[in-house]
Order: structure tokens, then sequence, then C-alpha cells
């Protein structure tokens, strides 16, 4: 992880389309929001600006949308962030950046879902358009996607430190729901299109339902039970059944599985950056603790 040298501001981000795209530079501009991987600026009502600022791989990120995500979007029942221009590396911002259509909504790490019923109907509908086979040439995830064992360390070390830390009540029943979904049959239907990151953080929220989906940077093709953990990671109490008789197709046994450990991993992730302070972000994210806890307990409660 790197933080870019540049620090960006509106000054800079009008600098950018002066030079790059001038018919936008006028628009109205303010911050939208400082994500993991990128800094969000608001261009009048409908556009924004969304530059790489805290990680390597963020550049990989922003190209990756632009290549794939403009042709994916019509087939998505909710609205997301079409990427429509592209700003190239320069001497004011040595990192490639793009302008795409603005998601109005708040991010459901700050305002939960709470019509679940609603919710789970809009998510598997979501989900059912986006998963489908993707052509050669698709992206290949970051570590999801894949096999679950492959992230198999990194969830070790992550629970022996919220274990250490205090932060989980039952570390033993945490290790048998991920020993149950690692141990899983593997995904060998064709590489299905997945968002990959779907965590709170990147779905909006209006009026407590579901209402948008941002941030495809990891967008990849591979095994959807990375995306089917949303429905513990997103949805309240109540609608795993709704979820699931929503989705097409139905989700067999084995996926489910490893959809829970998905889910464990993502939620276990959510409580150390919100609680900890983890991955490199002084202070935490605290809005990523509770619905980490939250989805750490739908997960223990749910019969496997």
């Amino acid at each position: 992880m790197s933080v870019t040298d540049t620090e960006i501001t509106a000054e800079l981000v009008r600098d950018l389309l002066r030079d790059q795209h001038p018919d936008l530079a006028d628009r109205p501009l303010e911050l939208g929001a400082r994500g993991w991987d990128n800094q969000l600026w608001r261009l009048g009502d409908d556009l924004a600006v969304r530059l790489p600022w805290a990680t390597d791989s963020a550049d990989l990120l922003v190209r990756t949308e632009f290549a794939w995500l403009p042709s994916l979007a019509p087939r998505l029942p909710l609205p997301v962030p079409v990427p429509c221009r592209l700003g190239e590396p320069s001497e004011r911002f040595p990192r490639p950046w793009i302008v795409t259509t603005w998601v109005p909504g708040t991010p459901a790490d700050r305002a939960p879902v709470t019509r679940g019923a609603e919710s789970a109907d809009t998510l598997a509908a979501f989900l059912t358009a986006l998963h489908q086979p993707a052509p050669e040439g698709a992206p290949v995830g970051r570590g999801r996607g894949g096999p679950l064992a492959d992230v198999a360390g990194p969830f070790a070390e992550q629970l022996a430190k919220a274990t250490e830390l205090g932060l989980i009540d039952e570390p033993d029943a945490v290790r048998a729901v991920w020993e149950d979904a690692v141990t899983a049959p593997e995904w060998t239907g064709p590489a299905l299109w997945l968002h990959a990151d779907l965590h709170p953080a990147n779905v909006l929220t209006t009026g407590g339902a579901l209402h948008g989906v941002v941030d495809f940077g990891d967008l990849c093709a591979g095994d959807p039970a990375s995306d089917l953990s949303a429905v513990w990671n997103l949805l309240p109490d109540g609608v795993l059944v709704r979820f699931h008789d929503a989705y097409r197709p139905a989700v067999d046994a084995a996926t489910l599985r490893r959809a829970r450990g998905w889910a464990l991993a993502r939620a276990l992730v959510g409580i150390l950056v919100g609680d900890a302070g983890d991955h490199g972000r002084p202070g935490g994210k605290p809005t990523w603790g509770p619905p980490g806890h939250a989805a750490l307990r739908r997960l223990l409660a749910t019969p496997r």
C-alpha cells in the first residue's frame, strides 16, 4: 500500500479537467468521499471524478472499470457509476483517473439496509443480472473469485489478531464455520462476472432500501460465492431465504458453504478495520465495525 505523493485538492481536480476534458472543467466541484483506493469528487449534478490515492493497485482498478463497466452497466437493474471519460497520467497527477456518472445515496456502512425484504429481492435481481459468463480476457480477481483456500493464510492471521484483541467472543465457532466453508467443493462452472467487493461501504441506500452499487474496481470473473456472501454482510436478519428464493439459478449447497466463508472473511476485515484501525488506516474506519459484527452474528446463527 502506498499513498500518492500528490495532494488531491479541488484545484488539482479542476486543473486536470481543464487539461484533458475542458468541457467539464467549469462544473461545480466538491469532495464526495475518500474511499479505500480512490477519492471521489462530485462534478455537477450527474458526474463524478474518481482518482487513485491510497494504494498502488488503484491504477489498475480505474482502468478495469473504464474498460469493462460501460458494457455491463446497461443490463444491471441498479444505478452504478458508469465511466464516460478517462484521464491519463500527467505531470500534474502521475496516475490514471476517470469521470463517471454520479450515483446518489448513502453508503450502507453509514445508513444500513432496513427494508430487508425489498432489498433482498433487489440484491438478488442485481446479482442474477451480473452473474453471467464472462468473456475470454476478463480480469482475474485479486484474491477473489478463486478458491477460498487462497485466502486461508490471511484469514488465519486476521482471526488470530481479532482474538488477541478481544474483538470476537467465539473464535472456535468462527473457525468451525470457516473450516466448513474452505472444505466445500470448488466451483466448476463457467467464470461469471463478479463485483468482488460487495461490502457495506460499496452499496448505497435510500430510505433504508438498497439503491445503488459503486466501486467496481475489483470487477473480475470467477466463482459467484464471493458476491453471494453479501446476503450476510449487507442485509438485515430474516431475509436469507427470500434472497435465495429470488436469485437465479438456485444456489447449490457447496456454493452456499463457500459464500459463508467469504462473508466471514469480509466480516472479520470490517471488524479489524472498524475497531482496530487495521490495514494501514490510522484510526480505522469506525463505520465498518458495526456491520462486521452484525454479519458475524448472523453467520454464527445460520445453521450449516
